[in-house]
């Protein structure tokens, strides 16, 4: 009974969701979050799966499977502490039934299933889940439910598809064998027996389509399987696999052809492509036995690819058979195959040239989808277009070919301009095929971030750039937009090769393009400015911007107008690359935006304020927010007194973002926020007093996405105020952050930078009274946690403590909680773990050494006994290791600013722009080396004679220890009596 009304309690919180009113749906989701932490909750879902069966049950049914599906992705790993368990023996009965169940629901909810399965695995298989392979297997029916059949073989790709681009581990191999064991001989006998099934099936469209699915999925399961090496099943049974492979590259039914399909791809071309990836695996692989094979494969995937008509719909297929091909004519072993010219013409004419042409389909995306135009298109980008894999099929010509190929696509470059020259309104076309040929032949070498390195000789690119693209570029509004594109685009593909003096006269023809009505023109040339603010030159070693600041101070007014003009046109989706390109002319600009400073940020917090009613693009965001903090750091880095005028302007849209609860934004503020509340000269505002309330608000800190942000916010707080924030009884709100983010693996490292700055920054006489319970804290998760990542975490911070207030200190509290327990804990965990890991910063390592030097001169526990004296060899070795590990002298400056590539990241919005700066806890120690060696001196002035055998005994199992020791003594010309 309890069970039933669980149940019908789910159904009804369920129906609530689907329900049109947001306060109705909001409800019942925050219910839906408290229902997970209750006991059997997942089976509870599954039932509501399983027991509902009628139509209008469908979305209720759909509405659990995403439901347990969730679940799973976020409670079932064990190591990932979310604050639910989900119990062993609900575990098992999930598993012992979830398959079957998989194999009775609708194909939307077998989805849902599906990917359950598939996440469970990732965790448990093969391990704790032995008879799931088994289990799928069983279901290999070609006569059976093919719904059914595709299903367990879909699942079962997801699963094994992790062996694909998986470092090379015992662990991995091991779970590759236990998947061959069960699974190689069944899949090539379903293979066979599904393609008799289709020789003999025919007529039944719909079914066979199913059954081409189904040998599509089991190619991928192949390419899985044969991913990290050729296993010895599939080499032993290699004719059979390419005989079958060979079948299906011919195979052709007029049924499954649609002659009035232009997009859509049909499951004989999915499954053409899958065998065509496998047969460049092999390739690839240059696996012996696949070669025989090879001339006959090379000639059936030519034909095939002849026989694709210029349609989408044969985009996959065509871009699978050239990329095959290409890795062919990249290979020096496959060179006989194209030796002869007739081949290579024949390549380039019938293969590149055709594919490098611009189709109507082509045309229609360029002017009503640009953004899908841009993203197969662009510089860059990693989406696969007929273009692209044509250029790099021609590339790989060039590898042992390039003299042939540049004659032979000079010929066809020339023969191109001619024919658009002698109609430039109907035949623009042919310019467009010329230009991206010149690309294609003139590049060996190129990166995404950094550009062409390395060009073909034989290829004058400055001079088509003068003939051929700065006419172009010259033009504005141009009737022929896609030529405007190809020549800015040729123009930021080599910008390495431009002097400073080119890209001076080139700027202001990018610029005016930024004017231009096209969304692809005016965003090609915004991403061609945001990659030459970005372009290195090389200077004596070093390396500095090619065109830098001053280079872009004389363009500034017209290059924010021109980018702006695009972010303020409401009309327009949000441009990532015009936001990109506003961030990066602000951080190249730096302190020559003061002036500008008002103008700027107000045409940033008007964006900002448009993009919040509905966030749509989170790189647009991202790159907005990185601007707001590039100018922040450009102006109050100078002058902090301009804080109080970016807090004017700034607060009021952050407000209503935290009021809004705009989920993808919240992060960013409190980022903005701790870079001002840095900034700030005076400590904390009123404004920012009553701000730091509402920070500590439970719910806040339960999203993911928060953590960092919010722990960097109450750290700057602390630094600016912590006096203050004790005063107004803030501290133990704060501890009790502390509390929960160190109880989870995800959060450790956010609680303690907090427990630092608290340390640093709240007086001792504040946090006397808490401090048992932070070492009983931290040592309880020790206990539970005893991986590398908490060691350094609570070494540091045990290092940090002693610094700040000394080695007696840290003793009595451990000593304590336990007595011994200091030494304890300095003999097993600490000392071991700089054994064998060096800092992770320079920070880090002088955090450690200071820490330990004190540790180890003020500490006369330490020598009492023989024990302790064998542990004080093992500070100071400890402290040699560290200091020699990571160069922890001061160095000056950052590294530069253009070097770092600013990017969105889905799992934390990071801005660059705003990093927490390298708080130093120990500023007024200068050289850690001049430090040990005058504690050292000191502690050897007190009892002469007593330490020099104790550092030989400490450091003589090492010599370059003790050499680097000797030449630290000699360096502070201090002697050790």
């Amino acid at each position: 009974m309890a069970q039933q009304q669980a149940i019908d309690y789910l159904l009804a919180t369920l129906q609530q969701t689907l329900q049109p009113d947001a306060n109705i749906r909001v409800a019942a989701e925050r219910q839906l979050k408290e229902l997970s932490k209750q006991p059997s909750h997942p089976l509870i879902c599954l039932h509501l799966v399983s027991q509902r069966n009628t139509p209008q049950d469908a979305p209720i049914r759909q509405a659990a499977a995403v439901l347990f599906k969730n679940l799973v992705k976020n409670h079932w790993d064990e190591d990932h502490d979310t604050g639910v368990k989900i119990p062993e023996n609900e575990r098992h009965m999930i598993k012992a039934h979830l398959v079957d169940l998989m194999c009775t629901v609708p194909s939307t909810i077998q989805m849902q299933c599906s990917e359950a399965i598939a996440l469970i695995a990732a965790v448990d298989f093969p391990a704790r889940w032995d008879n799931l392979m088994p289990d799928l297997i069983s279901k290999f029916n070609v006569e059976g439910d093919l719904d059914v059949v595709n299903g367990v073989l879909l699942t079962a790709s997801s699963i094994i598809k992790n062996f694909r681009y998986s470092e090379r581990s015992d662990a991995l191999y091991s779970d590759i064998a236990y998947v061959l064991k069960h699974l190689q001989e069944p899949l090539l006998k379903l293979f066979q027996m599904m393609r008799k099934s289709v020789q003999q099936q025919q007529g039944d469209v719909e079914l066979l389509k199913k059954k081409l699915k189904a040998l599509r999925t089991m190619c991928r399961i192949f390419f899985s399987l044969n991913w990290q090496d050729l296993p010895e099943y599939f080499e032993d049974h290699i004719n059979e696999w390419m005989e079958e492979f060979a079948f299906f590259l011919k195979y052709e039914n007029p049924a499954l052809v649609d002659p009035d399909e232009e997009f859509e791809s049909s499951s004989l071309d999915y499954l053409q492509a899958a065998i065509v990836d496998n047969l460049n695996l092999y390739a690839n692989k240059d696996e012996e036995p696949f070669l025989p094979h090879l001339p006959t494969f090379t000639t059936i995937v030519w034909n095939l690819l002849l026989k694709t008509t210029h349609y989408p719909k044969h985009d996959v297929l065509a871009v699978t058979c050239i990329r095959f091909l290409a890795s062919l004519l990249g290979k020096q072993m496959h060179t006989k195959l194209f030796e002869n010219e007739a081949t290579l013409r024949e390549i380039i004419g019938k293969i590149v040239v055709p594919n490098l042409k611009i189709r109507e389909a082509d045309e229609e995306k360029f002017e009503d989808d640009p953004a899908d135009f841009i993203l197969s298109d662009m510089e860059g980008s990693d989406t696969d277009s007929r273009r692209k894999c044509a250029q790099e099929l021609l590339r790989s010509m060039c590898r042992f070919f390039e003299d042939q190929a540049t004659v032979i696509c000079s010929e066809h470059i020339n023969a191109m301009l001619n024919e658009y020259n002698s109609d430039k309104t109907n035949k623009w076309s042919c310019k467009d095929v010329a230009i991206h040929l010149v690309l294609a032949i003139s590049i060996r070498a190129e990166s995404a971030s950094h550009g062409v390195s390395q060009i073909n000789e034989k290829v004058n690119v400055m001079e088509f750039f003068m003939s051929n693209i700065v006419p172009e570029l010259q033009q504005q509004n141009s009737d022929q937009a896609m030529i405007t594109a190809a020549a800015i685009k040729y123009a930021s593909t080599f910008r390495n090769q431009f002097s400073t003096q080119n890209l001076g006269a080139l700027m202001p023809l990018l610029i005016s393009h930024l004017s231009s009505s096209n969304v692809v023109v005016h965003t090609y040339a915004a991403a061609a400015i945001e990659k030459i603010l970005i372009t290195k030159k090389a200077i004596e070693g070093t390396k500095e911007l090619k065109f830098g600041r001053e280079e872009v101070k004389p363009f500034l007014q017209s290059l924010f107008t021109g980018l702006f003009s695009i972010v303020d046109n409401e009309s327009l989706t949000e441009n990532e690359y015009v936001m990109k390109a506003v961030m990066r002319s602000l951080s190249v600009a730096k302190e020559d935006l003061v002036d500008v400073t008002h103008i700027v940020l107000e045409k940033l917090t008007a964006s900002l304020g448009r993009v919040a009613k509905n966030p749509r693009n989170p790189h647009f965001n991202h790159y907005l927010f990185e601007s707001i903090a590039v100018l922040v750091r450009s102006v109050c880095s100078k002058n902090a007194q301009y804080t109080a005028a970016f807090e004017a302007l700034l607060f009021p849209p952050f407000q209503i973002v935290l009021s809004m609860d705009v989920l993808e934004f919240t992060p960013y503020v409190f980022q903005v926020l701790a870079q001002l509340l840095e900034y700030r000269a005076d400590g904390l505002s009123d404004a920012y007093s009553s701000l730091f309330p509402p920070l500590l608000t439970p719910t806040l800190w339960e999203r993911k996405g928060n953590v960092p942000g919010l722990t960097r916010l109450i750290q700057a707080y602390l630094h600016k105020g912590a006096p203050q924030l004790v005063q107004q009884g803030h501290l133990i709100p704060i501890l009790g952050i502390f509390q929960k983010l160190i109880a989870s693996k995800a959060n450790e490292a956010n609680g303690f930078a907090l427990l630092e700055s608290i340390t640093i920054y709240v007086p001792k006489e504040a946090s006397q009274g808490n401090l048992k319970d932070i070492f009983q804290i931290l040592l309880i998760r020790l206990q539970a946690n005893k991986g590398i990542r908490y060691k350094r975490l609570i070494t540091n911070f045990f290092a940090l403590f002693i610094g700040k207030f000394g080695a007696q200190a840290w003793l009595d509290q451990l000593n304590g909680l336990q007595a011994g327990l200091g030494f304890q804990l300095l003999m097993n965990v600490w000392m071991p773990y700089l054994m064998d890991n060096a800092p992770a910063t320079r920070m880090d390592a002088k955090v450690q050494v200071v820490g330990l030097t004190k540790l180890l001169c003020e500490t006369p526990a330490l020598l009492t006994d023989s024990a302790g004296q064998q542990l004080w060899t093992r500070v100071l070795a400890c402290i040699m290791k560290t200091m020699s590990s990571v160069g922890i002298e001061s160095k000056d400056g950052e590294e530069e600013e253009f070097a770092i590539d600013v990017s969105y990241d889905a799992t934390y919005s990071k801005l660059h722009f705003a990093a927490t700066p390298v708080t130093d806890p120990f500023s007024e120690v200068s050289d850690v080396s001049m430090l040990l060696a005058q504690s050292l001196h000191s502690l050897c002035q007190s009892q002469p004679g007593k330490f020099p055998p104790l550092i030989q005994q400490g450091l003589q199992s090492d010599e370059k220890l003790m050499a680097n020791f000797s030449s630290l003594m000699q360096k502070s010309g201090l002697a050790l009596a």
